[in-house]
């Protein structure tokens, strides 16, 4: 069996345990919940097992109780595949007043309407992701997200990263996926991505919600979505670039294609930060396209690291991708939560991270040095505008950003003499 590697979240679901009868990990397919569920369990239920899922299914039919038979915590892989399974768990919970008693695992989302209680009380949900670059060992973890919003002296001065843009480039190119930890050579690490996102235009996009859908479309969504990957483009452009090889396309049927992958945990959008400091007209509120991995657009475009090292603008994309994943698994344990700002001057920050005590980030992702100053510029502008708007708004003032940082692909951090703080991403970690 081969090691398995820490995930951030490993003390999450510990407590989660501790706290409720059940707790359900959601994530990407192939992104680690089963091995991260199976280093806590002391008995599983396999749904997906071919030589015992039809059995599973009819007692699932007959008798759902009998399944959730077996030394707790027990593990149910693809519990969705009998939905029944929900709400046998949370009866089963209900009765016998323990914590701790089952982890589910899914690949797509709760579909409400196939479960008669939402599991409130009883089923905690955890989102996983795939590997952050630290997880996967290519950061080396010297600067901890934590300790930068718990000091604002950090002083993190000369901090290098070893990680060089070529790496970078290839890890984006990779992804997180585990299973491509394991491979040998580069070319077979870089086919993880892609026959994860052939699984998901063949199979996966029909079979989440029992609909059948067309794999070329599917292919052509996630490629447009990729070429507009971290840009806030409207759905409307997406719907005229599919459109022009789907003449059938209509917009429902396209909303219907992005609900699926929303399910799978293919895509996974950035909301905008709308606060009260100008006028609501002047503020964008679209939505930044973002997928849950970076690999995934590479795989839909056919893009290559060689070709990548040659077009570091279109990385710039990918970069800021990978970014906001490694953001979202090292905030998880705070409550993190990703937005972003952009107004009608141009006014904006990349990404705004909300930790659930109320402090935020402001942050900017830039690949290459010369472009931190113009990112500082940003970011010292809209705290400043936040100011203002205290200054002018005694009795609803806004919270003032506790850190201000430039997440780089380059190799040292640093404090800027305004306070912002340089991060290599080669170097960050919860």
């Amino acid at each position: 069996m081969a090691e398995y590697l820490p995930r951030i979240i490993d003390p999450e679901l510990s407590l989660r345990l501790e706290a409720f009868g059940a707790t359900l990990i959601v994530g990407p397919k192939w992104c680690g919940k089963t091995t991260t569920g199976e280093q806590k369990a002391k008995s599983i239920l396999r749904m997906q097992d071919p030589d015992r899922r039809e059995g599973y299914l009819t007692t699932a039919a007959t008798k759902p109780s009998l399944l959730l038979k077996g030394e707790n915590p027990r593990l149910i892989d693809e519990w969705q595949m009998a939905p029944v399974l929900w709400d046998s768990v949370r009866t089963a919970v209900d009765q016998r007043q323990e914590e701790g008693l089952f982890i589910l695992t899914g690949s797509t989302s709760v579909d409400s309407r196939k479960i008669m209680h939402s599991g409130t009380g009883r089923i905690s949900r955890m989102k996983m992701y795939t590997m952050s670059l630290f997880e996967s060992g290519e950061s080396n973890g010297s600067i901890s997200l934590r300790a930068l919003f718990d000091d604002p002296t950090l002083d993190i001065d000369g901090i290098m990263s070893e990680l060089s843009v070529d790496e970078l480039i290839f890890a984006a190119c990779r992804g997180g996926w585990p299973a491509s930890l394991r491979r040998k050579s580069d070319s077979a690490k870089l086919l993880i991505a892609r026959d994860y996102m052939r699984n998901i235009c063949e199979s996966d996009i029909s079979t989440v919600d029992g609909v059948s859908r067309n794999p070329a479309w599917t292919t052509m969504i996630l490629r447009s979505y990729a070429r507009n990957v971290s840009t806030l483009a409207k759905k409307i452009n997406i719907y005229r670039d599919v459109e022009a090889n789907a003449d059938s396309m209509t917009l429902p049927t396209l909303d219907a294609y992005l609900n699926a992958l929303e399910q799978l945990f293919v895509i996974e959008d950035v909301e905008a930060w709308c606060p009260a400091i100008r006028s609501a007209t002047a503020l964008r509120s679209g939505r930044k396209r973002e997928f849950t991995d970076p690999s995934i657009p590479v795989a839909a475009l056919g893009l290559t690291p060689e070709y990548l090292q040659t077009d570091l603008k279109t990385f710039g994309f990918l970069f800021e991708c990978l970014c906001i994943r490694d953001l979202k698994v090292y905030s998880q344990a705070m409550g993190g939560r990703i937005s972003y700002y952009h107004d009608r001057y141009d006014l904006e920050a990349d990404a705004v991270l909300h930790l659930e005590d109320g402090r935020f980030a402001l942050i900017e992702f830039k690949l290459g040095s010369r472009e931190i100053e113009l990112g500082a510029k940003h970011l010292l502008q809209l705290a400043d505008l936040i100011r203002k708007h205290n200054e002018e708004e005694t009795q609803v003032p806004l919270r003032e950003p506790d850190l201000l940082m430039i997440i780089t692909g380059g190799d040292m951090a640093y404090t800027r003499e305004d306070g912002v703080k340089v991060v290599p991403i080669g170097a960050l970690r919860d």
